[in-house]
This record gives structure tokens, C-alpha cells and sequence, in this order.
């Protein structure tokens, strides 16, 4: 049976690579050699763990019963190496959630230290080092138990995203993007800061809540595939403004140091929670003005995201993320 995780509604399965290759999937031995081997085997492993089993599937649910797979680990000790697939069998560079999800499934493994270990994710994109390195230490906040993940510094701007074709705008005196192609489907969607950590992240920012699109509203048409042309790479998308794809963010400050947000993955869609996004908001908060460095929270429809934005000379030098998860039954 697959072991489902849940991370503020994110959900993902989490196999290991004999698992896999038991069930007559051809991964190769070594994750580097996998991720660039994923066009063979991803989707194959996505829909025998993904997948609705025939007739199981609910009235009005999403095509897969999770949001990704986690394939890892390849190795008995620390530091451990992962592939994170999403249900399109793409790679993703990094995911707060997964990573969240594969440090549980270590701990109960009896693989995770009670110090600091290495999590590298391998992966198959063009544009962005493999593997993405990141130290995750188990912490407990207000009682819960999870993880700190230690996410390193931040790059902004289109450069960091390499996205095309955009415009420069300010937004309290800051320099700021105005995506045409997000504006063209909401003209008040006509602020947003690009933000890499780790992975490229796109995050328009809001002065109302009206003005966020619900989770139901991005799972119908039209709005649905206008923005997978946007978030997607080619072939299933359009690859603009980034022509490796884009996570998609929406953020509103609803007071300080709190922030709600909306979630568009790239590869996925809407989700309840993404914990590099609400990393990307609060660094694109920060960057507007609208937050200080320090704690920050990030509210997402599947739970709210604790970030610590550490500062140095008028930069940030590191984003740390707690995440916390628990295995569904």
C-alpha cells in the first residue's frame, strides 16, 4: 500500500526507488542518472501510485489522489537524495512540502539525525543547478513537531527566473514586473516580483482579497488553462514569460507580518498549501516593503507557513521554512 503524507493539504506518496523497480518500473540505479532518464519511467510511476484506482475516483476530485510523488531514498544514510515528481511527470528543483513529507517518512525509517542533514533533489531542468541542496533539522514550534528548512538566499528579478518579455514597474518604489499575461486575464494582476529559491516563482501582489483567485475558480475553465499557458512549460503550456515554467503566487498583506496568498503550481495546478511558495511571498514581501525581516506568516488555504527571513546589509541571506506533516491513514 502507498504511504500518503499530508503537509497543510499538500499531499504527496512517498515510495523508494525498490518499490518502483518492483513494480516492474526501470529506475536506474543512481537519482542523477534517473532525473535525466524521467522521460522513461515518471509517468508510469505516477499513475500506478497516483492514480484513482477504477471506480474510486470522487464526484469533482482532482485526477490523481495526490499533488506528487516522492521517490527517495537512494541511499541508507545521510546526505539522502530524492527525486520530486509531479503528476504531469515532471521534475520539480524543490518543494517545502515534500521535503517536509520525506523528512517525516525518513524519521520513521529511523534514518533522519537528530541534527542537520542534507536533502538533495535531482532534476532535469535546463535552467537551475542539480542537485538543490537543502538542510532540514527537526524542530517542534507551539507544541507541533516538524522540520526546519533552511532554503539559502534568495535571487529576484526576472533575470533569476529568466523570464522574457517584461515589463518594469514599481509597487511602493520598488522595482516590480508587469506580466502582460497575467494582467491580460485581471488587469489588477499587474504587480508581481519574480523570486528563485531553488525553484522560479512568480508573485503578483494584491491590495484586496477580492482580488485572489479561489482554488475552485483555478481548477475551471477558462481560467485553468489560461494559466497553465502561463505556469507551464512547453509542450503543455505556452513557457511565458519563463520558458522553463513559473510557479504562480497571488499575495495580499492582511496585516503585519501576516500574509494570504493563493497557490498555481507549475506541473500541478492549485493547491491547498506550497511551502517554497509562501518562502517566494514572503521574500517578495519583504522586498516590496510590506514586511520586515524576521518571523513572517504565510496564509494558505490547506494552513499557514512559518518563515524566518534573516537579513544582512540591507539583503536577505537566508529563508527558513517550518514545515510539518502527518501520515494519512
Amino acid at each position: 500500500m502507498t504511504r500518503m503524507y499530508d503537509a497543510r493539504g499538500n499531499i504527496y506518496a512517498v515510495v523508494t526507488p525498490d518499490t518502483l523497480r518492483g513494480n516492474g518500473i526501470e529506475l536506474p540505479a543512481l537519482a542523477s542518472d534517473a532525473a535525466q532518464a524521467r522521460e522513461v519511467w515518471a509517468m508510469s510511476a505516477i499513475e500506478a501510485f497516483c492514480g484513482w484506482a477504477p471506480g474510486t475516483q470522487p464526484p469533482g476530485s482532482k485526477a490523481h489522489r495526490c499533488d506528487g510523488l516522492l521517490v527517495g531514498p537512494f541511499q541508507s544514510s545521510p546526505p539522502f537524495d530524492l527525486l520530486i515528481v509531479n503528476t504531469d511527470g515532471s521534475l520539480a528543483e524543490r518543494s517545502g512540502n515534500g521535503l517536509t513529507i520525506f523528512s517525516l517518512a525518513l524519521s520513521e525509517q529511523g534514518l533522519m539525525p537528530k541534527e542537520a542533514c542534507q536533502l538533495r533533489v535531482h532534476h532535469d531542468k535546463s535552467d537551475a543547478v542539480s542537485p538543490v541542496e537543502t538542510s532540514v533539522k527537526p524542530a517542534e514550534i507551539d507544541g507541533v513537531q516538524g522540520f526546519w528548512l533552511d532554503l539559502g538566499k534568495p535571487s529576484f528579478g526576472p533575470q533569476a527566473v529568466r523570464a522574457r518579455e517584461v515589463e518594469r514597474v514599481t509597487l511602493n518604489d520598488r522595482e516590480v514586473s508587469h506580466v502582460q499575461p497575467l494582467s491580460a486575464l485581471d488587469p489588477v494582476w499587474n504587480r508581481s516580483q519574480f523570486v528563485r529559491i531553488g525553484n522560479p516563482h512568480c508573485v503578483t501582489l494584491l491590495a484586496n482579497a477580492d482580488a485572489l483567485p479561489s482554488n475552485e475558480q483555478m481548477r475551471e475553465p477558462p481560467l485553468a488553462q489560461d494559466l497553465m499557458r502561463i505556469a507551464y512549460a512547453m509542450p503543455t503550456g505556452a513557457g511565458q514569460p519563463c520558458p522553463a515554467g513559473v510557479n504562480l503566487q497571488w499575495a495580499m498583506l492582511e496585516s503585519e507580518g501576516r500574509i494570504v496568498a493563493r497557490v498555481f503550481e507549475r506541473g500541478e495546478g492549485p493547491t491547498a498549501s506550497s511551502g517554497t511558495s509562501a518562502s517566494a511571498v514572503a521574500c517578495a514581501a519583504w522586498r516590496v516593503g510590506w514586511v520586515a525581516a524576521g518571523a513572517v506568516k504565510v496564509v494558505m488555504p490547506g494552513g499557514t507557513a512559518p518563515i524566518l527571513l534573516e537579513e544582512v546589509d540591507g539583503e536577505l541571506s537566508r529563508v527558513r521554512l517550518f514545515g510539518t506533516a502527518r501520515l494519512m491513514g
